[in-house]
């Protein structure tokens, strides 16, 4: 323990997702042991991100309009929606440039140990945008875990009833990986989603 403001700084950071309390204290005395580093800056953008970012209307992506840059773009493939589960997974789907469609963001994940049920999603929201017949193709690009699973089952089940064509995204052997450190669950998603060549 830290005398002080210190501590107070460690702490803060700490309380982060993915900074844990060794990480939190690197930060922290990075922080203050580099004289280049512009703190004034750092506390400028925090402010103005909780002040000028938005999520989306139409999708829940984050944006600084009411409407994000992908909703916005004429260019994009109004058909075709994928589904996933938080603004950081469209920023990774994106990197791929192999989908041109539209997102629906549902901020989180189906999980009763922590007490997120169906309600607590934007599914109504994807429900009242499929409603209209302009989308034929739902993706669904939930996490491959139990949530994602459970997320991924439940919208498939709700959108049974409409007339649209709904697909998952193929799991299996990341390019490079070895098969003996594959667990048994990625080598039966691996053999499931296999194509012919």
């Amino acid at each position: 323990m830290y005398d002080g403001i210190v501590q107070e700084l460690i702490d803060e950071l700490g309380r982060l997702p993915g900074v844990g309390p060794k990480s939190a204290q690197r930060i922290a005395f990075h922080i203050l042991q580099t004289e280049s580093f512009d703190v004034s800056r750092l506390a400028q953008v925090l402010t103005d991100v909780r002040e000028k970012v938005k999520f989306c209307e139409i999708c829940g992506n984050v944006g600084e309009e009411s409407r994000c840059g992908i909703c916005r773009d004429a260019r994009r493939d109004p058909s075709s929606i994928c589904v996933v589960e938080e603004a950081k997974d469209v920023v990774a789907i994106e990197r791929t440039r192999e989908f041109r469609g539209l997102y629906h963001v549902l901020g989180g994940s189906i999980s009763p140990m922590d007490g997120v049920g169906p309600d607590d999603l934007r599914i109504r929201q994807l429900l009242t945008r499929l409603s209209d017949g302009t989308v034929t193709e739902v993706i669904i690009a939930t996490d491959p875990n139990m949530e994602g699973e459970a997320t991924a089952t439940y919208i498939t089940r709700l959108l049974a009833s409409i007339e649209v064509k709904v697909s998952r995204l193929a799991f299996g052997l990341p390019v490079g990986g070895d098969l003996e450190y594959a667990d048994e669950v990625t080598l039966g998603r691996a053999f499931e989603g296999r194509r012919t060549v």
